[in-house]
């Protein structure tokens, strides 16, 4: 793990390599997997998660940002139970989806249970019915998911994933920004 100090004049030392770092320097630490922690010089507080915050807003700002001003002002105001809402909301869909699979195998189930299926012909039906490129002459190359899933304009799991880690970030430098007041 690296340690970053905050010195403050806010400028940030590596005390790795000896020298000052910018945001944009622990950003791409960040994505090459490294482990950083910031912490205040003075005080020795742990500044990561107001590091990684700060991060991630001025990397949205750059791309012309990613909620109005009016959306992060409610969320201040509201603290971190509206990021936890917005963050339960965003899984929603997914669930759904798992549900509606789930009920497409418990009615086919029941159709073989009472005899009205083979059970080697329900295998077949569940496994069109949950495979959404059936039409497609059921070619699961990957090449036609991806596509498939660009078309559909689907967000991938690592994008979910990401989503997910960024809200979790926001909720809890909220929580830290509404309990020091």
């Amino acid at each position: 793990m690296i340690t970053i100090k905050r010195y403050p004049n806010r400028k940030l030392y590596n005390t790795e390599t000896k020298k000052y770092i910018t945001l944009n320097g622990i950003a791409e630490l960040i994505q090459n997997s490294t482990d950083v922690e910031i912490i205040d010089h003075a005080t020795n507080d742990d500044l990561t998660a107001v590091t990684l915050t700060q991060i991630i807003f001025e990397q949205e700002k750059k791309r012309g940002g990613f909620l109005p001003t009016a959306v992060l002002t409610g969320l201040v105001q509201a603290g971190g139970d509206t990021v936890n809402s917005l963050r339960r909301t965003l899984s929603a869909p997914l669930d759904l989806f798992r549900q509606v699979d789930e009920e497409i195998e418990n009615r086919l189930q029941n159709l073989i249970n009472r005899g009205e299926l083979a059970k080697d012909e329900g295998l077949k039906l569940q496994q069109k019915l949950l495979d959404p490129l059936w039409w497609k002459g059921g070619s699961t190359d990957e090449e036609i998911v991806k596509r498939y899933i660009h078309d559909q304009k689907i967000p991938s799991r690592a994008e979910i994933n990401d989503l997910h880690a960024q809200l979790t970030a926001v909720s809890a430098k909220l929580d830290t920004i509404l309990n020091e007041d």
